[in-house]
């Protein structure tokens, strides 16, 4: 009798180069702060997408997880305090809106006109010496865990939580999105290759709008046309997919 192994996956590792990885978030970060700026006071306390979170909470989160990788001491506080909360990202982000919670709009704009700079180097800094070490704790993405590396998270991942929630805020308070080919069609671009990737079935896809393009895979594959951003929000999970739809990518 035979014995039968199956191989372990491996871990997820960044396609993006680290130097227009970092240059991504650090104009991402400029984008959701220039969002902010625009909001009145009522728009702050605006409901979004994400359900426990209004537009405050959103914005703290966002704060606290640039807070999180400006520094070692903040990746190690932050960490530590989620871990007593009983680990994971939910207690992790918990605790980033907790400790943003007593800072006023005009507060939380400024901390993240001076964080975002900061956040870049060190997001930086850990992926050049942590980036091939792979996370302790497996993620959930479509329901199945899986492992990541560390520098999937700081070169990829950060930078599409931050630039979702700025999809969030503006659908909330019916801001307009600031969309541009060179920034926001890059990160597209990447979620594409991703999703392709992930599902390994041939495609044809269409994305409208300014982050938008043409990809395709194979021969006699589904067929998509679909707004860009509204493509990206269905495979967070902000939207029901159904076929390639249905295949998530984190952000």
């Amino acid at each position: 009798m035979t014995a039968t192994t199956t191989a372990r996956p491996p871990a997820r590792a960044a396609v993006l180069d680290r130097a227009p990885a970092m240059r991504l978030a650090a104009e991402e970060y400029r984008r959701f702060t220039d969002l902010l700026r625009e909001l009145d006071a009522e728009d702050w306390s605006r409901p979004t997408d994400c359900p426990a979170w209004d537009v405050r909470a959103m914005a703290g989160h966002v704060l606290g997880m640039a807070q999180m990788v400006a520094s070692v001491r903040g990746l190690a506080g932050q960490n530590v305090a989620s871990a007593r909360a009983g680990g994971g990202i939910d207690a992790l982000t918990a605790v980033q809106v907790r400790r943003t919670s007593g800072l006023s709009a005009e507060q939380v704009v400024a901390q993240l006109d001076s964080i975002g700079p900061r956040a870049v180097r060190g997001r930086r800094r850990f992926a050049t010496v942590l980036g091939r070490a792979v996370l302790p704790e497996t993620q959930e993405v479509g329901g199945q865990r899986e492992r990541w590396r560390f520098g999937f998270l700081v070169d990829v991942v950060l930078t599409r939580d931050t630039w979702m929630h700025r999809t969030d805020v503006a659908r909330a308070t019916g801001r307009d999105l600031h969309l541009t080919p060179g920034h926001d069609g890059v990160v597209v671009a990447d979620v594409v290759a991703e999703w392709a990737a992930r599902h390994g079935r041939p495609y044809r896809l269409r994305l409208t709008g300014p982050a938008g393009g043409s990809w395709s895979a194979g021969t006699d594959g589904d067929e998509l046309e679909l707004d860009a951003v509204e493509f990206c929000r269905v495979l967070s999970g902000r939207g029901r997919g159904e076929g390639l739809l249905a295949q998530q990518v984190p952000f």
